[in-house]
């Protein structure tokens, strides 16, 4: 028995992988800088010292304009030794910086807890209801028109000086938002995951277990964070107003000692307190609630699969005639 053996024009050739161009130190250097720019944590970085360059150009401007501002504006530095002399609990002022915002944040949380929880209640109860949704549709949009300042106003007169004031606004001021979300939460639950539970005779509070509730929860998470932000507004206001201490009281304090850099310093921790608050509270709690899902959104996929080793760039240079004749 003879073995034929293929002549090599006969033979076909295996298909070649393209072969990746090799990228010159600069390129690469290039390539990693641009990922470095576009991250979240350059833009975190940069946001900062963004606000202070702004800060030094308008004080400038200002001062060109109104020559008497510069004893009025106050400079970065000043803002930063007045900081600094807070966090070391060097002021004037009744309370030091830790107790002052211990007493806004024990009135922020009761408001904080009252609003989501009623809120809530409230937002199921429209949603699953069209009574309930028509007889409180209306009170709810009258709370979400109502701004924190009236609320702030209207307490401090029926409360006076306390902490009774400052709570209710708070509650007053989230509990709309709180609504609205759970209630467009129990809207948005897919009706054919329901009816499957019922054709499988599945009891109602497995059914709320694990088919209304993981629905409701990235609204609620929502909710949650606008009531935050929303009640330590009209918390501060409130305290303007009827407080004899907390954070928004100190500001007035400030402002009526004519200390423009005690004013602008104080707004700084209101913002330093609210993203700790986001970093260390909303974010860890909503990572482990949503563990289940994807840490990434479309858009950052997208950049992870084109910043690969075998990108769309590298592979461009490869011309699809010869891959074609490679295959061929």
């Amino acid at each position: 028995m003879m073995a034929t053996t293929s002549s090599p024009e006969t033979a076909t050739a295996a298909p070649q992988k393209p072969t990746r161009p090799k990228r010159n130190p600069f390129q690469m250097l290039g390539h990693y800088g641009w990922r470095v720019l576009k991250s979240p944590t350059f833009a975190r970085v940069l946001f900062p010292f963004t606000m202070l360059v702004l800060w030094l150009v308008s004080l400038d401007t200002i001062e060109k304009i109104w020559p008497f501002a510069i004893d009025v504006l106050p400079t970065p530095g000043e803002v930063w030794r007045f900081m600094w002399n807070e966090l070391i609990t060097e002021t004037v002022a009744r309370r030091n910086l830790y107790e002052t915002f211990w007493i806004s944040l024990r009135r922020l949380l009761t408001g904080f807890v009252i609003a989501m929880v009623v809120g809530t209640i409230l937002g199921l109860t429209m949603g699953l209801s069209r009574a309930a949704n028509a007889f409180f549709h209306d009170w709810t949009v009258v709370l979400l028109a109502m701004p924190a300042l009236a609320w702030a106003l209207f307490n401090s007169l029926i409360f006076g000086f306390g902490n009774k004031g400052p709570i209710i606004t708070v509650i007053l001021a989230g509990i709309p938002f709180v609504i609205v979300n759970v209630r467009e939460g129990v809207r948005n639950t897919p009706r054919e995951l329901f009816d499957m539970a019922r054709s499988y005779q599945v009891p109602r509070l497995k059914t709320t277990r694990h088919v209304l509730v993981p629905s409701l929860m990235p609204f609620m998470f929502a909710a949650a964070r606008y009531c935050f932000s929303i009640g330590w507004k009209g918390l501060v206001i409130a305290e303007v107003f009827g407080g004899q201490d907390g954070a928004g009281w100190t500001i007035k304090f400030w402002y009526d000692a004519h200390r423009a850099h005690g004013v602008v310093g104080y707004a700084a921790f209101f913002v330093i307190f609210a993203i700790l608050f986001e970093r260390a509270v909303f974010e860890p709690i909503s990572k482990r609630a949503f563990r289940w899902r994807p840490n990434l959104d479309g858009g950052e996929v997208v950049e992870e699969v084109f910043d690969e080793e075998n990108t769309f760039e590298d592979s461009a240079s490869v011309s699809a005639s010869d891959m074609i004749d490679d295959n061929e």
